[in-house]
């Protein structure tokens, strides 16, 4: 088999095990991002950078709701899109459990977004954009470029534009998983302007057997092996946030 080739086939497996996973394990993927962030950090660090209270939102890549539902406490509205039926389902169900009302969820690709220009005080995306260069490494700067060109036309002016994702699993202080994925991050701060900064978000599972669970069906069994040491239900992981305001 060619390198070419190879590569290919090793980009359409990576991106058929997490198109699976949202597309028929919402519910599994749900249970493992619930245990993520035991000292609930990601929540000030938000708070931090754009005071959330008041706020018209809109999210990109919701997934089951994590955000949305961390989001929703504090801000006036927040509209929260997923290209996965099945995710979104899974959302659903968790807002509806909190009690919560200032939400509302709908199909929506990260490249064109069904709402109207001008619309939000902060857009934010989590855990998803990264997929694009994983996904389409040959035209990951491209997609990339709609994306953000996305966030900001629906931006207000003055509007910001946040973006989360991962700094390792496993580690305790901060490192890009991949040489890939080093190189978007980069591309966002020195191409795009984004400021950076970092926390600790880590998992704390309730046993060791769903912890052994929960990160081989995510992460996989190397993974697994190099993080779980048998005896401690609490997971090292640091992630990235990336912000940025729009004149």
């Amino acid at each position: 088999m060619s390198k070419s080739k190879a590569l290919k086939s090793k980009v359409t497996l990576r991106r058929n095990f997490f198109q699976d996973i949202y597309h028929n394990q919402a519910e599994q993927f749900d249970r493992l991002v619930a245990r993520e962030d035991r000292q609930g950090n990601l929540f000030g660090a938000l708070n931090d950078i754009r005071p959330l209270h008041g706020l018209k939102v809109v999210e990109f890549g919701a997934g089951t709701g994590r955000i949305t539902r961390l989001l929703s406490v504090l801000v006036d509205q927040v509209y929260a899109f997923d290209i996965e039926e099945s995710m979104l389902r899974q959302a659903a169900g968790a807002m509806r459990a909190s009690g919560m009302t200032n939400w509302r969820l709908a199909l929506g690709d990260n490249g064109r977004m069904p709402v109207a220009s001008g619309c939000a005080d902060l857009v934010i995306e989590g855990w998803s954009f990264a997929h694009v260069i994983g996904w389409y490494p040959n035209d990951w700067r491209a997609r990339t470029d709609a994306m953000l060109s996305e966030m900001e036309r629906v931006l207000k002016p003055g509007g910001a534009a946040i973006l989360i994702e991962t700094m390792g699993t496993g580690r305790r202080q901060p490192l890009a998983p991949s040489a890939s994925l080093r190189m978007l991050y980069d591309y966002w701060q020195e191409e795009h302007g984004f400021a950076f900064r970092w926390i600790r978000t880590d998992y704390q599972f309730a046993s060791l057997e769903e912890a052994d669970e929960l990160m081989r069906f995510f992460f996989g069994d190397e993974m697994a092996d190099d993080c779980l040491d048998g005896e401690s239900l609490i997971v090292p992981e640091c992630t990235g946030i990336w912000w940025k305001r729009f004149a």
